[in-house]
């Protein structure tokens, strides 16, 4: 039977006073995340270092309102919401069991800064409100765009985490790009010197 990694010492960098929390989310994520299917079970050697980290790293990103598109287990949309209480976030999930668990933790966590909405993300009608959109592991960036640009309000960004073929992907999302008016697209590192693994983040502004 697999464990949970042991905490890195990043996690109290990163969390600062809000590390307790993070502490409960990810042993509650540890205990019943297989057996909920949120994670697989590989995951658990890894689950701070490749899942938890890798979603806080990128919370000095965000302000104002933001949106996390396809929450599932919360990353990283639990995770920054515990490192960033001063932001308004939305987690949007289509699936009942993981809105379920996202509900769970954000009652059991007291997270008063957190909505979730079970949709899918054409079904947000929140066209053009968000100050920021993120979403991992959701799905290629010329798919995502067309889901994920059109919630952002005039000068809103995208923060997409993606992986090592992230300058790829933007290559291949070109059209897109051009459709929906993004500018300074561009592949931010983050976690250099921090983390054991860091973490690609695809940014990008919305003009009218």
């Amino acid at each position: 039977m697999t464990s949970l990694e042991a905490e890195p010492d990043a996690a109290a960098t990163l969390f600062g006073e809000r590390i307790e929390l993070a502490r409960r989310f990810t042993s509650a994520l540890s205990a019943q995340g297989e057996e909920r299917g949120l994670i697989g079970p590989l995951e658990l050697p890894r689950l701070w270092t490749r899942h938890v980290l890798n979603s806080a790293i990128a919370a000095p990103i965000f302000h104002g309102m933001a949106v996390d598109i396809g929450s599932g287990a919360g990353l990283p949309g639990i995770v920054l919401a515990i490192a960033r209480p001063d932001v308004r976030w939305t987690l949007v999930e289509p699936m009942e069991r993981r809105v379920t668990w996202l509900n769970e933790q954000v009652e059991e966590l007291g997270l008063d800064n957190v909505e979730v909405l079970r949709a899918r993300a054409e079904e947000v009608r929140a066209i053009g409100t968000f100050d920021f959109v993120t979403a991992r592991a959701v799905s290629a960036l010329r798919t995502l765009i067309p889901l994920t640009a059109p919630l952002l309000r005039d000068g809103g960004e995208l923060a997409l985490l993606k992986g090592v073929n992230a300058p790829a992907e933007i290559d291949a999302a070109a059209k897109q790009i051009k459709k929906y008016r993004l500018s300074d697209v561009r592949v931010e590192v983050l976690g250099v010197g921090v983390l054991d693994e860091t973490t690609r983040v695809v940014r990008a502004a919305v003009r009218g």
